[in-house]
């Protein structure tokens, strides 16, 4: 079936094995921003924790979920791509020399003689949160700018790092544009969505994700996890898929399963039409981190490629995942759940065994305490 951006298959749940599939072509993960993220205050690897509840729903031997919900003080790996992107910003802008060779501290010195610098982020809520933490942590000024019908909850965890929060009436890709319009020599933006003109940061942010996947892999190697034979990571833009693709594209799983919200799922319909495009309209997904209309274009390469299927879900999805996690003692928001929610919505035709040991990323833990109070029951934990 030939599936566009505006097919009615994507009215329901729905998995497209990728046509355009060729994991050979997929690159290798960039590991330079390792040693910088180690010399974070606060730095240690997220655990991976066991989800007997999930593995009896999906019907696998095992579900292993590398938690995000907590990172460096935040509910979300994003730190790690914005960390980095920062560190190779401020490097280049203040010839600082090449960042994997310098500390958190030395961007901290170099920030005191330059408090004039104001980071800008446009963020539907991790990514900005960990923008404005950063900047604060340097003692610098941020600009967060956030899409209409942004939760309380998460704009207000952004004005608590310190940051001037501005939300738009306009959805995320025209909240990017307006971001990208504030760009100047007192201004840097820290976008995770690349335009025209504009690739490097994103490009450093998907990089910057190289080390949730290398704790894995690391822990793999050295004997402390099996080899999973089914991976299933959530999309948006595709930074974080692109650098799971990376991870684990060429090592020896049978399936990997990007997972996107029924009407944000650009890459699936860009995947359909063997090119990128955009989808109509704002989107409006509980998977709020994950509401992007178009994929980014260079992240597209190796999750264009990496990927053997994509599952498109409805928030339903999205909230039986989190209660099955909560059952496991593990706290994921919408879009943190959204990896298994992927194999939960179409798992009838996903081919999982009852041998499988499948790895699910918990991207984020609850910033919607009210929502998450409603799907899950009882107090945030």
């Amino acid at each position: 079936m030939s599936l566009t951006a505006s097919s009615p298959a994507l009215a329901a749940n729905y998995l497209l094995h990728n046509p355009l599939a060729d994991r050979a072509s997929v690159q290798r993960p960039v590991l330079a921003c390792r040693d910088f993220h180690a010399s974070l205050p606060g730095f240690a690897a997220t655990p991976v924790r066991e989800a007997p509840t999930a593995a009896n729903a999906l019907g696998v031997a095992r579900v292993v979920v590398k938690d995000e919900s907590n990172r460096l003080g935040l509910p979300s790996f994003k730190i790690l791509g914005a960390a980095w992107a920062v560190c190779r910003e401020l490097a280049e802008r203040w010839d600082l020399g090449p960042a994997a060779e310098l500390s958190f501290d030395d961007l901290l010195i170099a920030a005191g003689r330059h408090p004039e610098l104001t980071l800008v982020a446009p963020t539907d809520g991790n990514h900005g949160r960990a923008v404005a933490h950063i900047a604060r942590l340097l003692g610098l000024p941020a600009k967060v700018l956030m899409p209409a019908g942004t939760a309380q909850d998460r704009i207000d965890a952004i004005v608590g790092e310190g940051a001037e929060v501005a939300v738009t009436d306009v959805g995320y890709d025209d909240t990017v544009r307006l971001a990208a319009a504030l760009a100047g020599p007192a201004a840097a933006v820290i976008s995770d969505t690349s335009w025209p003109g504009y690739q490097r940061a994103p490009q450093d942010v998907i990089d910057g994700y190289a080390t949730v996947v290398g704790e894995v892999t690391d822990l793999i190697d050295a004997g402390g996890l099996p080899e999973p034979d089914v991976i299933a990571a959530q999309i948006g833009v595709g930074g974080f898929a692109a650098a799971v693709a990376r991870g684990f594209a060429h090592r020896p799983n049978r399936l990997m399963v990007g997972a996107e919200p029924l009407d944000a799922a650009c890459v699936t319909a860009s995947a359909a039409a063997g090119h990128i495009v955009s989808l109509e309209g704002e989107q409006h997904s509980a998977m709020a981190g994950l509401n992007c209309g178009t994929p980014s274009d260079l992240a597209w390469p190796d999750v264009s490629s990496g990927f053997d299927a994509f599952s498109v879900i409805d928030d339903a999805a999205a909230e039986q995942a989190m209660r099955l996690l909560a059952s496991d003692g593990i706290a994921a928001g919408e879009s943190g759940a959204a990896g298994l929610a992927g194999l939960l919505g179409n798992l009838g035709e996903l081919g999982l065994t009852s041998d499988d040991t499948v790895l699910v990323f918990l991207t984020e833990g609850p910033t919607d305490s009210a929502n998450y109070r409603r799907v899950v029951g009882g107090n945030q934990e």
